[in-house]
């Protein structure tokens, strides 16, 4: 069985390609660097060049496949021109759908985020059938997102695409290469140790995990359905104090209001604008995401997919042994 994984060098996509290779599936990969692609993924892997605004290499990828996993994205926090990130998630993943029927891959499992759904006032944890709409979405990330499913669902419904969408929390663990931005929360907290947090929770997913519950969805999920694939809800206070523990650093000790990191927010986009850094360490955005706990329940996917889920201070641990293994701690 042939699969096509877009997304393949990215955090989900590198583990789950060793997990369909060890299922007896030939992966192909679509990446934008082929260079970069053969140094993160093992040689059976038939790589093809081409990005989601590529559609000659879209169909030269998907010819002869039965499958395929779509996990491309642009994932940023912060994007100067917002347009680039529209094209790539929304534009881009229409493209690809619609190669796939042209190919008539038998099935599909497009990665989605829960990011895309509502959440509540409290500490309550949201499922799939929490209800949101474009206006609750924060940033552009979280708007192309929501647009993207949209499209998915809308092809599932008045063109038979056979799509399963699943809805990844927060993925920590190997293969961090980059990093994500929540890796890079780790990645600074198990250098230094952290002084500071915000009031705010995520769910926090081992990466393995998440990348198994992928091909659960291939092989067990329900077409145009969606499975929440998460782990732990945690206080961003308690997820700072276990990666501090693990390279022996003192963990956050104050608790920093939203009226003291909106002034940091705006002056670090104003620099970012300017050229005078990358990126800022706090967006706007980010902050006012921060108002609200991010909480979420995998009890569908554990139902229906058989989806597992081990403990985030597991994947917490094998995401500070891989940077410490790939000298990212110094």
């Amino acid at each position: 069985m042939n699969i096509l994984v877009t997304g393949a060098t990215g955090l989900i996509g590198s583990n789950l390609v060793p997990v369909l290779i060890e299922q007896g599936f030939k992966v192909r990969a679509l990446v934008r660097d082929p260079a970069r692609a053969k140094k993160i993924l093992s040689d059976p892997v038939e790589i093809f060049a081409g990005d989601l605004n590529n559609s000659e290499a879209m169909a030269q990828a998907l010819e002869g496949c039965d499958y395929l996993f779509h996990l491309a994205a642009d994932y940023r926090l912060w994007v100067p021109d917002p347009e680039t990130m529209y094209r790539t998630n929304v534009e881009g993943t229409k493209l690809l759908m619609e190669k796939a029927l042209e190919a008539a891959v038998e099935r599909i499992v497009y990665t989605s985020s829960v990011c895309v759904l509502g959440t509540g006032n409290d500490e309550t944890a949201t499922d799939e059938d929490a209800k949101s709409s474009i206006e609750d979405m924060i940033s552009p990330y979280k708007k192309t997102k929501f647009q993207a499913e949209e499209v998915v669902s809308r092809m599932v419904r008045e063109q038979g695409l056979p799509a399963v969408i699943v809805n990844p929390s927060t993925p920590v663990g190997p293969g961090d290469s980059r990093p994500t931005p929540t890796g890079t929360m780790i990645l600074n907290t198990a250098r230094n140790g952290g002084l500071f947090y915000a009031d705010t929770g995520l769910n926090i997913a081992h990466v393995e995990d998440i990348a198994k519950g992928h091909l659960l969805a291939l092989q067990k999920g329900t077409i145009g359905r969606r499975y929440i694939l998460g782990g732990d809800n945690l206080p961003l206070k308690d997820i700072f104090e276990m990666t501090a523990r693990t390279t022996k650093k003192a963990g956050p000790k104050f608790k920093v209001p939203s009226s003291i990191m909106y002034p940091v927010g705006f002056v670090g986009e104003l620099m970012a604008r300017i050229g005078l850094i990358k990126e800022p360490v706090a967006t706007m955005d980010s902050i006012r995401m921060a108002a609200k706990k991010m909480y979420y329940s995998s009890q569908r996917a554990e139902k229906e997919l058989g989806y597992p889920h081990r403990p985030a201070i597991d994947a917490i641990n094998d995401s500070v042994d891989w940077f410490k293994k790939n000298g990212m701690l110094d």
